[in-house]
């Protein structure tokens, strides 16, 4: 019987585990670069940067903003966030509990991977 209730344990731990949350950090690693290939600075979320670089933003369900100070380049670029796929890993195997954890923690939501700010020659 003792036996049964660790494996009834163990199993209600797996299920309540989601894939991405497991799978994907916190953060996730961008690359920020200008259209006109010249550096430029600016900030993500209150975080400054120089770019060209990697930028690390914190996943959420909302698009993140990038705020440009650099004359002749697009003051504000919009990242738009989109459903990972990892996520639906969970649906085949985790159901709704490991789906539960992933959109609890945020970690389903990616941001694309290169991010190209418009900027004049």
């Amino acid at each position: 019987m003792k036996k049964l209730a660790i494996a009834a344990m163990m199993g209600s731990v797996v299920l309540m585990t989601g894939c991405a949350s497991i799978l994907n950090e916190k953060t996730q690693q961008i690359n920020v670069s200008s259209s006109n290939g010249k550096p430029i600075q600016g900030s993500v979320d209150g975080t400054p940067f120089t770019g060209p670089g990697v930028v690390s933003v914190q996943r959420a369900k909302a698009a993140k903003v990038v705020t440009v100070e650099t004359p002749g380049c697009a003051k504000q670029t919009v990242v738009d966030n989109s459903v990972d796929p990892k996520f639906f890993i969970n649906i085949l195997s985790g159901g709704a509990f490991g789906s539960t954890t992933d959109y609890a923690t945020e970690k389903m939501w990616k941001y694309s991977d290169n991010v190209v700010i418009s900027c004049g020659q």
